[in-house]
């Protein structure tokens, strides 16, 4: 054993120790709950144990070799592991499992694959051990002081830790500690894999009004900072608005300038938005904003494509911005505002919708409003915007989509005007805002009580016989429309 002098059974264990996971377990450590730690690469558990010495001498407990790990903690056993999602987690189980005992408990703290959380569950009750798939939110910083916490799985391992969540997630002085018990299977991974794709539409919207605001507005990074900063104290106020303010006041330390000039216009990503969309697709939820998002990242890694392209049009006489016109700075930052706000109703409601869908085909029975509640703090998209949505579901549990929310409804109503107004000023000015138009259609779709889904219905009843339905009788109809046409011709 490394670290401290000879301890007695700790409360818990957490194996893998890479940054998030060392954060994790000092916070454990620091509310009281004195914890074991263990990682395949040593070095990492005598750096955590010496973290733990200078951050305040914290009952924290370090292991070279699993067996000695597993034996230190008290019966019934709880590990968490933080480790890379896929077959590094199936190898970390294989490892602990050989010296736990029925009735001991697993919690993996990765961003995994809801169903490989339930393949994970079955296997583990067949040896008597519990499991708990559980999302974690709020990057390094959040595990550290406080994350958002989803777990999901058996609620009788959720019940064993539960004291120890309640103290380790972060607290929201109105409506309490950032955790609950999410529901049965994959339930916790699937909620965090939502989270993640709001996330991603989150961040498309926020570098839209950016791109929008420095192109056509012609704003400095301190105006840009001051700006963000503003909003940061009104409807918008939100941690990805703080650091986004942040960012822009950060000088280069390499050279002149402004940092974020000199970032490379290329995102990456872990995989989570892709899996968000791949599953609105297969439950035939639109997520058209999340979709702009991920369809944004893919074209953003095609730098030398478009650095070639951008060759291409200019010869044609496209320059960067089609029309360089003077705008009303104030106004403009007025509209874009407005319509991120907007936009951003249309994600978390596309979002929403998405686990909605999911947990009725699955019975998991969740609570979207609570979800909204544990998403107050601690998590990345953690927004003064989610306590509206917290009361809009408490208002009706059943509300079909957030667009329709009395109060939701009203600030649409409000700001369409200055969100069209963003997304035609951008189409004329040669500046794709995928997220904010996709928004917008996806608004405009839904207001309507008639589509030109009509037409694409009665194409599909010509080519494929695949029949209609009609607005004026009930029943299933196929029109013989080729030999009809046929007749008209002649």
């Amino acid at each position: 054993m490394q670290g401290r002098t000879m301890a007695p059974p700790t409360r818990i264990g957490l194996a893998g120790l890479a940054v998030m996971g060392q954060n994790l377990a000092l916070n454990i450590a620091e509310k009281g709950f004195p914890i074991s730690v263990y990682n395949r690469t040593t070095s990492k558990v005598d750096e955590t144990v010496e973290r733990a010495k200078q951050e305040g001498d914290l009952p924290l407990f370090g292991f070279h070799d699993p067996e000695s790990f597993v034996q230190s903690i008290q019966k019934p056993r709880v590990i968490i592991m933080l480790v890379k999602a896929g077959a590094p987690v199936d190898q970390t189980i294989k490892t602990l499992s050989a010296y736990m005992e029925k009735g001991d408990c697993i919690i993996d703290g990765g961003n995994e694959w809801y169903e490989n959380t339930e393949r994970r569950e079955k296997e583990m009750s067949g040896l008597g051990l519990l499991y708990l798939g559980m999302g974690v939110s709020g990057g390094e910083e959040g595990a550290r002081n406080g994350p958002s916490l989803m777990p999901g799985g058996s609620f009788e391992a959720y019940k064993y830790i539960e004291d120890i969540l309640l103290k380790v997630a972060a607290q929201v002085s109105d409506s309490g500690p950032c955790v609950t018990y999410i529901g049965k299977g994959g339930s916790g991974n699937f909620v965090k894999m939502v989270h993640n794709g709001i996330e991603y539409g989150d961040m498309q919207l926020i570098a839209e009004a950016y791109d929008v605001l420095k192109s056509v507005g012609k704003l400095s990074n301190e105006e840009l900072r001051s700006v963000f900063s503003e909003w940061n104290r009104g409807e918008l106020l939100s941690f990805l608005i703080e650091i986004t303010a942040d960012i822009f006041g950060i000088k280069d330390d390499k050279g002149e300038g402004y940092l974020v000039d000199k970032v490379l216009d290329k995102t990456g990503m872990k995989g989570t938005g892709k899996w968000t969309v791949q599953q609105a697709a297969d439950l035939s939820i639109a997520a058209p904003t999340i979709a702009a998002s991920l369809d944004s990242r893919f074209l953003s890694g095609l730098k030398e494509e478009r650095v070639e392209a951008a060759k291409v049009f200019k010869s044609g006489g496209f320059g960067d911005i089609l029309t360089d016109q003077t705008v009303d700075k104030a106004k403009l930052i007025d509209d874009v505002r407005q319509a991120l706000y907007a936009s951003k109703i249309c994600s978390y409601a596309q979002g929403m919708n998405l686990i909605r869908a999911k947990s009725i085909e699955k019975g998991w029975d969740l609570k979207l409003g609570e979800l909204a509640r544990i998403w107050k703090g601690g998590c990345i998209i953690r927004a003064i915007f989610l306590d509206r949505i917290k009361k809009a579901y408490d208002r009706n549990p059943d509300l079909a989509n957030l667009l329709v929310d009395p109060e939701f409804a009203k600030e649409i109503i409000d700001r369409q005007s200055a969100w069209r107004r963003v997304v035609c000023l951008a189409i004329n000015s040669g500046i794709s805002t995928p997220g904010m138009s996709s928004s917008l259609a996806y608004f405009d779709t839904y207001r309507r009580e008639r589509v030109p889904a009509n037409l694409v219905q009665a194409q599909r009843d010509y080519f494929g016989a695949h029949t209609y339905e009609r607005v004026d009788m009930e029943g299933s109809f196929h029109t013989e429309w080729f030999k009809i046409a046929k007749q008209l011709k002649n």
